[in-house]
């Protein structure tokens, strides 16, 4: 499965954050959406920068870094 060549326009991402403060007083906080056509594959992002682009991950790898899915 290459997850790359997916197209994400349209995609609904879900905030997850965490309590990490940041100098600016924010909470570290990224987006996480499933990637349509493909079982347990997700797309993540910045919250704070969401055009800076994607990372996609299986849900197995997002488990084993301890992040849930959706």
């Amino acid at each position: 499965m290459e997850l790359y060549d997916r197209d994400l326009a349209g995609l609904r991402f879900r905030r997850l954050c965490g309590g990490n403060q940041q100098e600016e007083g924010m909470e570290s906080c990224v987006e996480l959406a499933p990637i349509p056509g493909e079982a347990d594959a997700f797309a993540l992002r910045d919250s704070k920068n969401p055009d800076a682009g994607t990372l996609r991950f299986t849900g197995a790898e997002l488990h084993a870094a301890s992040l849930t899915t959706l």
